[in-house]
């Protein structure tokens, strides 16, 4: 991923919890040469120093078989927004976008319910803790046949996190006066998504500012 060095992020934490919060993630592996991409939710962790992340995929998807053959890339994105000129001071401006994104690598290892029964059970569990934790004792309350055969239904997947980007586009090439212009233009805007672009960006001023 391009990222001009005032756009690159490098907390570790900040960006695991940016995955965590935005976790439906798209994965790219490459099969016979051809990229192959998956959209699914992924339970992002960091234990110390590593970052880990963990999904499945349905086991009649393609993607399974390619996934321990290489580097696999998990693309996390964000909050996103277009940035009109007229909130720029200098009439000579132009339009562009301002998002966030974040990119993990790593070669996952894969696991299925008849392989690994313990290993899958407690993915699932992470999930379900992710998503809806009052979903658990639904969960468990079902047949042991009907939540086994969902299980065998799918392949799990772990990978260690070897690389991690981070990159928040947020104006701060822009003189700050522009950015706050813009932060204040954002945030007042109905969209939900285009106006949380506006508050990211007036919680780095206030950062900056001290």
């Amino acid at each position: 991923m391009y990222i001009p060095n005032f756009n690159r992020e490098d907390d570790t934490e900040k960006l695991v919890s940016f995955m965590q919060n935005y976790n439906f993630a798209t994965l790219v592996s490459i099969s016979d040469g051809v990229p192959i991409a998956s959209h699914i939710p992924v339970v992002a962790k960091l234990s110390g120093e590593t970052v880990t992340l963990s999904g499945h995929l349905a086991r009649a998807n393609p993607h399974c078989e390619v996934l321990e053959t290489g580097e696999m890339l998990a693309i996390f994105t964000g909050p996103h927004a277009y940035i009109s000129p007229k909130n720029y001071e200098r009439l000579e401006s132009v339009p562009t976008w301002n998002y966030v994104a974040v990119h993990a690598y790593g070669t996952p290892k894969t696991m299925t319910f008849k392989e690994k029964p313990d290993e899958m059970q407690a993915l699932v569990a992470d999930l379900v803790e992710a998503h809806e934790a009052s979903y658990k004792e639904q969960w468990d309350s079902l047949s042991e046949k009907f939540r086994h055969g969902m299980m065998q239904g799918i392949v799990g997947f772990e990978m260690t996190v070897t690389r991690l980007e981070g990159k928040y586009k947020l104006s701060q090439n822009r003189p700050e006066q522009d950015q706050k212009e813009v932060a204040q233009a954002l945030q007042n805007n109905v969209n939900p998504t285009v106006s949380e672009v506006g508050k990211l960006m007036m919680e780095k001023l206030k950062r900056h500012d001290g």
